[in-house]
């Protein structure tokens, strides 16, 4: 491949996960959010004269700043040729050189500034919670419907439905793209949190790629968090035990797989390739979440993920296993169910834990068949192996299908 070509494929989906969404804000900020496809063409023009322009001259010195300043330009061009917004424009366009307003303004604050709002802006009560989230991990966080849909366990038909009425109210909504105010944030905050939340998870655990982990998604979801701890006003302890959750998350991602891109089992993973610096970070966004009266499920998550980093296989597992079974009483799901029935079977080994899992009757689900072989293999292999082969048939993750196959052939050959 051509170096220049080959470097292009590097640097561009860099910037366009890291700087779409900020151009986006910043654009509907001085737009208003009732023109917010008009921003996402600008923006989208942009990134496709970046992909022309640089396959011939090469990158530039400053990518984000030949960005911005054609983004700006565009802007300019597109209010001069429509003639929208007459009220606030039409003295600003008729200036020699035509200079923006001073709010539209491409400062690293004012674009940060603008990129929290946005966020609030999209998680707007108007909009339902599910929708609110659709809205935002596609808007603020590049997801295709595709992803986003696997993300809900739902079809795609009913993303697509849900996004375009989630738009038609946004359009429709009056919250301004402007400094934050409490009164802005109140009733939001979880939404936010919540999208973060799975924009982390489908990173961590990606079930709509080829690869098990997708660390745009995980970088993007951590960057956006730690922009809430930053302002006074978005900053609280559901906010720091996120946090904390993804900083103990990311800490293992380089063991998390293999060089063929397989899974690698928490029990197998070379715990030297833990990032002890993102642990710390995780110890210390903790201790400030616990510093309340709240025990929300960040908490929860944070303390079970803070376990895992630990070594003392004696008493780590009791601990995750207390943890989970508060976490369970909050908010349940077959993932939570799944996770804490492996806790339960470190706890009182195997064969207690078969019986456990067999109470969630979860059949259809992939992971509960891999549970299910993993706690049998030192039972039974023959089941071991039957019940691999169920959860190779369930998964759509080319990462867990090299994992189990593996697992089956590792057990047929000990059979043999």
């Amino acid at each position: 491949m051509d170096p220049i070509a080959e470097r292009l494929n590097q640097v561009l989906p860099q910037l366009f996960r890291l700087e779409y969404t900020k151009m986006t804000a910043i654009l509907c900020r001085h737009f208003g959010l009732e023109q917010l496809e008009i921003a996402e063409d600008i923006v989208s023009e942009t990134f496709l004269k970046a992909t022309e322009t640089w396959k011939i001259q090469g990158l530039p010195d400053n990518p984000t700043g030949w960005l911005y300043t054609v983004a700006r330009n565009k802007t300019k061009d597109y209010l001069k040729r429509d003639g929208i917004f007459n009220n606030k424009v039409s003295k600003a366009i008729q200036q020699d050189g035509f200079e923006p307003e001073p709010e539209f303004d491409f400062t690293e604050e004012h674009i940060a500034d603008s990129a929290l709002s946005m966020i609030f802006a999209v998680c707007s009560p108007a909009i339902p919670a599910e929708a609110q989230i659709c809205l935002a991990l596609q808007i603020l966080c590049g997801f295709s419907v595709e992803e986003i849909a696997n993300a809900f366990l739902s079809k795609t038909e009913t993303i697509k439905k849900r996004l375009l009425r989630a738009r038609d109210a946004l359009r429709k909504d009056h919250f301004k793209i402007d400094s934050l105010e409490q009164s802005a944030i109140t009733g939001r905050t979880e939404a936010v949190l919540r999208t973060l939340y799975l924009l982390f998870n489908e990173g961590y655990f990606s079930k709509s790629s080829n690869h098990l982990i997708r660390k745009d998604f995980c970088s993007e979801a951590m960057r956006l968090t730690l922009m809430l701890t930053e302002n006074p006003l978005t900053n609280n302890r559901n906010t720091e035990a996120l946090l904390a959750l993804m900083c103990y998350q990311s800490s293992r991602f380089q063991a998390r797989s293999d060089d063929a891109g397989a899974t690698v089992l928490y029990e197998q993973q070379d715990k030297t390739q833990w990032d002890q610096e993102l642990i710390q970070r995780g110890h210390h966004y903790l201790i400030i979440a616990c510093s309340g009266d709240e025990a929300s499920k960040y908490h929860l998550e944070a303390g079970i993920a803070y376990w895992h980093t630990t070594t003392d296989e004696a008493t780590k597992w009791p601990r995750i296993l207390h943890l989970y079974n508060q976490l369970i009483l909050l908010e349940y799901s077959s993932i939570t169910a799944l996770n804490r029935t492996f806790a339960f079977a470190k706890v009182y080994g195997n064969e207690a834990g078969l019986k456990e899992a067999e109470k969630l009757n979860l059949a259809s689900d992939g992971h509960y068949h891999a549970l299910l072989a993993y706690l049998y293999t030192a039972m039974d292999r023959e089941k071991a192996i039957h019940h691999y082969q169920q959860a190779i048939s369930l998964t759509k993750s080319k990462a867990e299908k090299q994992t189990f196959t593996r697992a089956v052939n590792m057990l047929s050959d000990t059979i043999i």
